[in-house]
């Protein structure tokens, strides 16, 4: 329109119509065009409008209209990971936001243009397998949005994302072509370059209303957009691998803190000599394809929960430290990308760091694992089966003491087996850690699951809570938690009056469910807001990033929710009484054992006795000198840290997705055309009016 209005005025002056005349002329002309233009722009707002129920439709300022025009939709991204080799994930193509048409996976065929798909969850498998298949039809693909389903559990056969021998290549043995996981796809693990958002409800409502008071007034020439803003810092810099994007600061390493503690705790001024270890472990991180929907209800947050009852349940008893092993608890982040937390504790204790300060790798006796648990109810029956690496007379000791807790839970309804023979070896877990460095330790890994994960849904956002029993995750407990007291008494035949009074909190994992795999309550539970101010109501799983130089004492707001939460529940729950009040720790503890919990919740805190520790979970192939991440060699000598991928994540600076509506090309160009025809239409209405006028003028 603005062309035309310019090519009109142009044409007036150039041919210098008399004064009176050619301004009468222009001011008619310009009345006409500008009613016209005001009823074109009306119309052309009113097929990108889009109001709220109830939201009122007057404007009074620019984002009152951008608010009205565009519709802002939550959902949860896939991002850009990068390793040594490359990168996976998702991102825009460039530097730039993609807006593209939308278009039904149904109709997916029909399209000639790219645009962007708006898929359902039961589809969103099919869509991925065909664009890795069809790099024809990947080429039509500018986006892609995931509708939620409720329910879903039970519509489909399952769903992962993750490879079908998920870290297969850390296993401590040859058979890595086997099957853990068969429903694994791999879609996680290959780099996208076009944005993909799994919709929230709210985020899939607002676009379905969007969508529908569009099509019911929809002109043949406009159609509905989605804008989407993931521009990635290492694509914009062209760093595509974890090496390159670290030098150049536009990704950060994946990682975290782990959690550590003693029951009861250890007297580190003390010189009596150290009791051997007995060590439980879990993790507290998952993966999934949707970075902040990463959940892992049964593997491996159930694990991580029965850990935390098992200690619950421990710390109540009296004499604890009268038995002959020292009981120790930790829970790892990272495991989900390389066994992150695992390894790097072993490493911290072979340089005797202040993160590991009263732990002697050397003592270790046993490690027990509780992985995926949360699944363990069949028929009234809780399996678990427990995973073995070798045959040893310490590992046979572990599966009598699992046996003998079992026939003390007569009434409970609980089995435990050894796993299959025909396993190539212990599934993927952190044990495979210890492994590497000790291949002589004993290691049990109690799952859920045989030769294969019964978990439909791992590393997908579906493993959620309707995905987990709390009934096999109370029986898991309390398994876990009277085999570490046989194990760990100095008299092999313990009592069951004894081992009766060894009883998990029901209430107590149903809160943790509650509060860790749910938004509501989430972690604005109770519980959690006993110990700390949460960042966020609905928790996450996923590792997150190191912000700053690891440390044995961090800066917590650099810590995310859960592990935050989980050091201070283990220290509260691991210290013994003081002799004197508590009091508060403003100004610090006084001795060296104590540390400070509840500090969030009033500012004060109480200083308690307790051997509770984090300690950075981050890649042994990284150092972190003079505020920058350095890749070191790798050390032939350690059979991980050869093969880790060491996992970054892109660096962006902002995330997020929206739609409107827009004029479709041709009717641009119809636009430009018939303004060219007005034009010259109008060029020659004037040389005519001129000719008739001069006529006149010479008759007169």
């Amino acid at each position: 329109m603005a062309l035309i209005v310019l090519s009109l005025f142009l044409l007036l002056f150039t041919f210098h119509l008399p004064f009176r005349s050619s301004g009468t002329l222009l001011t008619s002309l310009f009345n006409s065009w500008f009613r016209g233009q005001a009823s074109f722009q009306l119309s052309f707002l009113s097929d990108r409008v889009f109001v709220s129920a109830g939201q009122s439709s007057s404007m009074e300022s620019v984002p009152d209209l951008q608010h009205t025009m565009y519709a802002s939709i939550e959902g949860y991204p896939c991002v850009r990971l990068l390793n040594l080799s490359g990168n996976i994930g998702c991102s825009n193509p460039g530097r730039d936001k993609v807006v593209a048409p939308i278009v039904r996976f149904g109709n997916v065929d029909k399209i000639a243009e790219p645009s962007a798909v708006l898929v359902s969850v039961e589809d969103f498998p099919t869509l991925f397998t065909r664009i890795s298949d069809d790099s024809r039809f990947a080429s039509k693909v500018s986006g892609v949005l995931v509708e939620p389903s409720t329910d879903l559990q039970n519509k489909i056969n399952g769903f992962s994302p993750d490879q079908k021998f998920p870290q297969g290549q850390f296993a401590p043995y040859h058979n890595t072509g086997y099957e853990w996981n068969p429903i694994g796809s791999g879609v996680m693990w290959k780099s996208y370059n076009f944005p993909v958002f799994l919709l929230t409800e709210s985020g899939s409502k607002t676009l379905q209303e969007f969508v529908t008071k569009n099509e019911d007034k929809k002109k043949a020439y406009t159609s509905n957009v989605a804008e989407f803003d993931l521009v990635m810092q290492t694509v914009k810099s062209g760093t595509l691998d974890s090496e390159s994007c670290l030098k150049e600061e536009t990704c950060l390493p994946l990682g975290g803190y782990s959690v550590w503690s003693s029951l009861p705790p250890i007297n580190t001024s003390s010189s009596q000599q150290s009791k051997p270890i007995l060590m439980t472990v879990a993790s507290m991180d998952s993966a999934s394809f949707f970075r902040d929907k990463t959940l892992g209800a049964d593997s491996p947050i159930s694990g991580l929960i029965a850990l935390l009852a098992a200690v619950d349940a421990l710390s109540h008893l009296d004499g604890l430290g009268d038995l002959s092993k020292q009981l120790v608890f930790a829970v790892f982040t990272g495991e989900a990308w390389g066994y992150l937390g695992s390894r790097r504790f072993l490493v911290e204790l072979d340089l005797h760091s202040d993160a590991v300060h009263g732990l002697n790798h050397g003592l270790i006796e046993k490690v027990i694992e509780i992985g995926s648990v949360g699944k363990g109810l069949s028929g009234g029956v809780n399996n678990f089966f427990a995973h073995t690496e070798g045959d040893s007379s310490a590992t046979n000791q572990t599966m009598g003491a699992l046996k003998r807790a079992q026939e003390s839970l007569l009434y409970e309804n609980i089995k435990i087996a050894s796993a299959s023979s025909s396993n190539p070896g212990i599934p993927p877990s952190s044990l495979m850690s210890f492994l590497e460095k000790n291949p002589a330790i004993s290691g049990v890994v109690l799952e859920d699951f045989d030769s294969v994960f019964v978990n439909k849904f791992y590393h997908s956002h579906l493993d959620d809570l309707s995905n987990v029993n709390s009934s096999a995750v109370v029986a898991a407990a309390s398994l876990v938690a009277r085999t570490l007291y046989i194990l760990a008494s100095k008299n092999e035949d313990v009592h069951d009056s004894t081992l009766s009074a060894i009883n998990v909190n029901v209430s107590l994992v149903e809160q943790l469910m509650g509060c860790l795999l749910d938004c509501n309550p989430g972690l604005s539970c109770e519980l959690v807001k006993k110990y700390i101010s949460p960042m966020s109501t609905c928790p996450s799983h996923y590792v997150g990033v190191i912000l700053d130089e690891p440390s044995s004492t961090p800066y917590t707001g650099y810590i995310n929710d859960v592990p935050r939460f989980i050091w201070n529940f283990l220290a509260d729950r691991t210290s013994i009484p003081r002799e004197t009040n508590s009091s508060g720790c403003q100004h610090g503890c006084n001795d060296r054992d104590e540390v400070c919990i509840k500090a969030e919740t009033d500012g004060k805190g109480v200083c308690v006795l307790s051997t509770t520790r984090y300690v950075p979970a981050y890649s042994t192939r990284l150092k972190f000198e003079s505020g920058v991440w350095n890749v070191l060699p790798p050390n032939s000598s350690e059979k991980m840290g050869v093969v880790d991928p060491v996992w970054t994540e892109s660096n962006w600076n902002s995330i997020g997705m929206r739609v409107y509506t827009v004029q479709n090309t041709a009717y641009d160009r119809l636009v430009l055309f018939g303004g060219i025809t007005l034009t010259i239409i109008s060029y020659l209405a004037i040389a005519t009016a001129r000719t008739l006028f001069s006529k006149a003028m010479k008759r007169d």
